[in-house]
């Protein structure tokens, strides 16, 4: 959602539009990133060093009531983080890799097509999807190949060092 619209709903629901909450909303919909709470806060000091944490977490709690922001755990990638973003007029997913943290997201007619299956399979009507995937993105895969790779040269290596595991092969001769 806009922050236009955004802005006109709180307005609808009798809350104040004040220059901090204008200020949060801006950088939760224009910093191109999934924001935690404490990113917020830095971000927006930055540009209020009046504006406290307690303003940050009672804005982010008004917003989430009024539907207008949406909180999210990506995956728990970064622990029990909770990440945000204004809700938007299509919905996506969100495919995170689990090594590197990296959070894209995916718009498309695939969603669609699920959502209507689900309505149609269940006879359920559907107000909210949020969707998540999680897996390895390109670089990574490609670090995870290289470090396979790695793992079992030194596997192989052991072995012929330690065939039996026990420890470096002996030399001398056994008693008859």
């Amino acid at each position: 959602m806009p922050v236009d619209s955004i802005k006109g709903s709180l307005r609808e629901k009798g809350v104040r539009l004040t220059r901090q909450r204008e200020l949060l909303l801006e950088l939760i919909d224009k910093s191109g990133e999934h924001l935690d709470a404490e990113r917020l806060f830095q971000l927006a000091h930055e540009r209020d060093p009046r504006l406290n944490r307690v303003t940050v977490y009672r804005t982010l709690k008004l917003l989430k009531q009024g539907g207008l922001v949406d909180e999210l755990d990506l995956m728990h990638y970064g622990g029990d983080q909770h990440y945000y973003e204004t809700r938007m007029k299509q919905e996506h997913a969100h495919v995170i890799c689990l090594r590197c943290g990296k959070v894209e997201e995916f718009f498309g007619e695939p969603l669609q097509k699920l959502r209507r299956q689900i309505e149609s399979h269940f006879g359920f009507q559907i107000l909210l999807a949020r969707t998540e995937v999680g897996g390895y993105c390109s670089h990574c895969r490609s670090l995870r190949a290289r470090e396979m790779e790695q793992a079992a040269r030194e596997a192989a290596r052991q072995a012929i060092v330690e065939p039996n595991g026990v420890g470096p092969r002996s030399r001398s001769k056994r008693p008859a």
